[in-house]
């Protein structure tokens, strides 16, 4: 076939090739970009699968640019016409909101798999807006919308393909065109799932369900989820069905971050010989910063990443104690991480009103103050397309030597959150920020005790996982300290990302 303008390597152009084989089984030719309409059954499930750096991404956004002008329709899981039900359908999916807003900020349109799982349900006036904006009905006539307010959202639209965008744009609130969430019924055609090895077995069945074409791109040498005992969702696929990328000698090649993340797959490296090469490589280029302490002011957007729990919670208190935080209450701008939802079964539409907004387990969020009413947080989801949201919350904040959390205040029941100012490498998994502070003594702790995961010594996945989240530097903290803040806790920055329009209040009965 006639391959992209862009340049592949070798293997790239073979992994191109077999989706393009793949996707034409299931009724879209790339070469031709024709389409047929939709089979009962697709082409099953093919993972592409490599370290950082092998070109992963690149691959994924060239298939969505292909497929997108073969006629694709792309779902965004913000809405879905209910028109042409012979259309063919792609969705770009991501275990969490900061692996989604990485995507998106590389113009791929990616959103998580549960805004996938469960779809919107539009209040029949607003959807003809939608429908309209979307090119499938005639500008609708709105009694309670202007001319001029149309017109906004048309605008906005025209420049970022998002509904609720544009009907915040009109003026509307999400309350107000959203009446609900419900599972989805239909099935789709093709899934992109990226960071596929965070996938478990039971989300792995959903997406088969979903997509009877399904394209995993993951990385083999990333921690396993939890439950699944060192194995990985593509693991099982036969071999014509995993296709391994290698590193691609392109920009990435004079990155030092992704050699150290490479180094470690030499079996003789011990994590002394590790730490020397970190070492040396801090000394000729500033990308790798050997650190003699935790810096405390890259904590509120960026956590350390660490491997005990005991570690974390000792970082988060030295974190709270430098910044003057009150036992009682939460300041302005402190980062927090949803740990949940705890609602009961009764309760289950308020459950999807907040997960569908960005507030899912693992979710990176920065407080913004209290609400309005009693137990309510204003806050802001890292990497969620509507990213500020009021919700009743319960915070709890993890002592040293403590069993049970201290909670400064707490709703009823709502979103649960742990503090943020340093998570675990295992839940890091997914996110990625420009700097990443790596709590080296934790590793060295991993070392001497030999664990091994996959066949692989334990403290190796960890460093991997942990070096491949930085962006544009690393720094490698060798010491148990902590500095001093140059400056307060700040949300100014974070205020205005969202218009108060885009605010949902999830309210508490």
């Amino acid at each position: 076939m006639t391959a992209p303008k862009l340049t592949f390597s070798e293997d790239q152009a073979a992994a191109y090739d077999s989706v393009a084989d793949l996707v034409r089984n299931a009724g879209i030719d790339l070469d031709n970009s024709l389409l047929a309409p939709p089979r009962d059954s697709g082409s099953g499930v093919m993972a592409l699968v490599g370290k950082a750096g092998s070109g992963k991404t690149l691959l994924l956004a060239e298939l969505y640019h292909a497929l997108q002008a073969a006629g694709v329709e792309i779902v965004s899981g913000d809405f879905e016409s209910r028109r042409r039900k012979d259309k063919r359908t792609l969705a770009i999916l991501a275990p969490t909101n900061k692996a989604a807003s990485v995507l998106r900020l590389r113009g791929v349109p990616a959103t998580t798999i549960h805004r996938i799982l469960y779809t919107p349900v539009y209040d029949p006036e607003y959807e003809r807006i939608a429908e309209w904006l979307a090119n499938n009905g005639e500008r609708p006539d709105i009694e309670a919308l202007t001319d001029q307010a149309l017109d906004r959202a048309a605008a906005f639209y025209a420049n970022n393909k998002s509904i609720p965008g544009a009907l915040a744009a009109a003026g509307l609130r999400g309350s107000d065109f959203i009446t609900g969430w419900k599972r989805r019924e239909d099935p789709l055609d093709i899934g992109f799932v990226d960071e596929s090895s965070m996938l478990d077995d039971r989300q792995f069945e959903d997406l088969k369900d979903i997509f009877p074409t399904l394209v995993l791109f993951g990385d083999p040498a990333q921690l396993a989820p939890v439950n699944q005992s060192g194995s990985m969702v593509f693991d099982s696929l036969p071999g014509e069905r995993k296709l391994e990328l290698h590193r691609v000698h392109r920009q990435d090649a004079d990155n030092p971050i992704l050699d150290l993340a490479h180094a470690l797959a030499d079996p003789q490296l011990e994590f002394h010989d590790f730490e020397r090469m970190v070492e040396e490589t801090a000394g000729r280029d500033d990308r790798v910063v050997w650190g003699q302490r935790v810096e405390v002011d890259l904590m509120a957007r960026s956590p350390v990443l660490v491997w005990r729990n005991a570690t974390r919670i000792r970082l988060i208190n030295a974190f709270r104690t430098v910044h003057g935080a009150p036992e009682d209450a939460l300041l302005e701008g402190e980062p927090l991480i949803c740990d949940g939802i705890e609602l009961p079964l009764k309760h289950r539409k308020k459950r999807l009103d907040l997960e569908a907004r960005g507030l899912i387990k693992g979710a990176q969020v920065v407080y913004l103050g209290s609400g309005k009413r009693s137990g309510f947080s204003r806050l802001h989801v890292i990497g969620a397309e509507d990213p500020q949201v009021s919700a009743a919350s319960i915070v709890k904040i993890e002592m040293p030597d403590e069993e049970e959390p201290f909670i400064p205040y707490a709703a009823r029941m709502g979103a649960t959150f742990l503090h943020g100012a340093a998570v675990t490498i295992h839940k890091a998994q997914g996110s990625q920020w420009d700097t990443v502070q790596v709590f080296a003594p934790d590793l060295f702790v991993a070392a001497r005790m030999g664990r091994v995961e996959a066949g692989q010594p334990l403290w190796k996945r960890l460093a991997y996982v942990a070096i491949t989240r930085a962006q544009e530097r690393l720094i490698w903290v060798v010491r148990n300290r902590l500095s001093k803040p140059t400056h307060g806790l700040r949300v100014d920055d974070l205020r205005s990302v969202a218009a108060p329009s885009l605010t949902l209040d999830v309210e508490e009965q």
